[in-house]
C-alpha cells in the first residue's frame, strides 16, 4: 500500500481493470448461478430470450469473466511483496550460513546429533521461513486466485510440515541448507513478473531465463548431490537409521520428484518461447487463472512472457512456479 503501489504508479501501471460488461440482469443471473461459460445450446436460448446475437452474448460473458480478474497493479503489489521477502531471506540465510561449519562440510550436520545447540540466529531464520509459509497458506484465500489453488494449498501444508518436523527433531542444520537452496531462485521469478507488469520485456526475459538456469542448477544439481547425499548417506554412516530417518528422507525425495516435474515444465515453456517468440500459457504451478481468449490480443509483445490486451500475465510463475512457486 505504501511502497509497492507508489512504485507501480511511477512505472506507469494504472489501477484500472478490464472493460466492464454491460449491465444485464438475466445474463448476470446465469453467470452467478449457472455457468460462467455457457455452451452453444444455452447461448442459443439466451439469444432468443434477449433478442441478442450469439456473438454479442459470448462477448458479454468474456467481459464479465475478465471483470473479476485482478488488475495489473494488484498483481504487481503482490509480486513486489514476495520479491522483497525472498530476496531478504535469501541474503539473510547466505550471511548466516557463510560462517556455519555445516555449510562447508555437510557432515557437520550429523556430528553430535541430536545434541546440537540452537543458536538465536538459526532460530530466527527458521521461524521467519515458517511464518512466511503460514502466511502464504492463509493468504491464498484473499490473494490473487490461481488455477492451482488446491495444489499449492497442499504444497504449503507439506512445506510447513517439513519445516516443523525438522525443527522438532533438531534437524535444523540440514534444514537451513534446504531453505536457503530453495530461496535462491524464487526472487528471480518475482523480479521477472515485476518487469513483465511494468512492460520491460527484455528485462523480464532476462530474469526469467536466469531464473530457469538457477532453478535447474539448484534443484536438479545441488539439491540431490549436496542435500540428499548428506541426508541419505552421510547421516546413515554417522548416526545410523534413526526412527525418523525414513519419513524425513521420504519427504525430501518427494520434493526432488517435484523439482523434476517443475524443471520439465520450465524447459518446455522456455522451448516454446524460443520457437514461437512468445508463450500463450504458462505450464508451471504458480500461474494466475486465465479466461478464454480476449476480443483483441496485442501481438506486439514477443518475449518469454506474453501480455494480453488487459495487461494480464500469461506466463509467470513457481514454473511456472507458482507460482512459478517456491517450495
Amino acid at each position: 500500500r505504501f511502497i509497492a503501489k507508489p512504485c507501480a504508479i511511477n512505472l506507469g501501471i494504472q489501477d484500472s481493470g478490464p472493460h466492464r460488461a454491460q449491465p444485464n440482469a438475466i445474463l448476470e443471473k446465469v453467470f452467478t448461478s449457472i455457468t460462467k461459460s455457457p455452451d452453444a445450446k444455452r447461448l442459443e436460448g439466451l439469444s432468443k430470450q434477449l433478442d441478442w446475437d450469439v456473438r454479442k452474448i459470448q462477448r458479454w460473458f468474456r467481459h464479465r469473466r475478465n471483470q473479476d480478474k485482478p488488475t495489473t497493479l494488484t498483481k504487481f503489489c503482490e509480486s513486489m511483496w514476495r520479491f522483497t521477502f525472498y530476496l531478504s531471506i535469501f541474503f539473510y540465510g547466505i550471511r548466516f550460513l557463510w560462517t556455519a561449519p555445516w555449510f562447508w562440510d555437510t557432515r557437520q550436520c550429523w556430528y553430535n546429533y541430536p545434541f546440537q545447540p540452537l543458536t538465536s540466529r538459526l532460530y530466527y531464520y527458521y521461524i521467519l521461513e515458517l511464518a512466511f509459509y503460514w502466511s502464504l497458506m492463509f493468504s491464498q484465500f484473499t490473494d490473487i486466485k490461481r488455477k492451482d489453488f488446491l495444489i499449492m494449498f497442499v504444497h504449503h501444508l507439506a512445506t510447513i510440515g517439513l519445516i516443523t518436523f525438522s525443527y522438532m527433531n533438531n534437524m535444523v542444520r540440514v534444514g537451513t541448507l534446504v531453505l536457503c537452496l530453495h530461496d535462491a531462485s524464487d526472487f528471480l521469478l518475482e523480479a521477472a513478473k515485476l518487469a513483465n507488469y511494468a512492460k520491460y520485456q527484455r528485462v523480464c526475459d532476462a530474469f526469467f531465463m536466469l531464473f530457469g538456469v538457477v532453478f535447474i542448477v539448484t534443484r536438479l544439481g545441488i539439491y540431490p548431490f549436496w542435500i540428499l547425499n548428506t541426508t541419505l548417506f552421510e547421516s546413515w554412516e554417522l548416526i545410523g537409521p534413526y526412527p525418523s530417518w525414513w519419513l524425513f528422507n521420504g519427504l525430501l525425495v518427494t520434493l526432488q520428484f517435484l523439482h523434476i516435474i517443475w524443471s520439465y515444465l520450465i524447459i518446455r515453456t522456455a522451448s516454446k518461447a524460443l520457437v514461437r517468440g512468445k508463450v500463450s500459457k504458462d505450464d508451471r504451478s504458480d500461474v494466475e487463472s486465465s479466461s478464454e481468449e480476449e476480443d483483441v490480443t496485442s501481438n506486439s509483445t514477443k518475449g518469454v512472457f506474453s501480455t494480453s490486451s488487459n495487461g494480464s500475465n500469461r506466463l509467470n510463475g513457481h514454473v511456472a512456479g507458482g507460482q512459478w512457486t517456491g517450495e
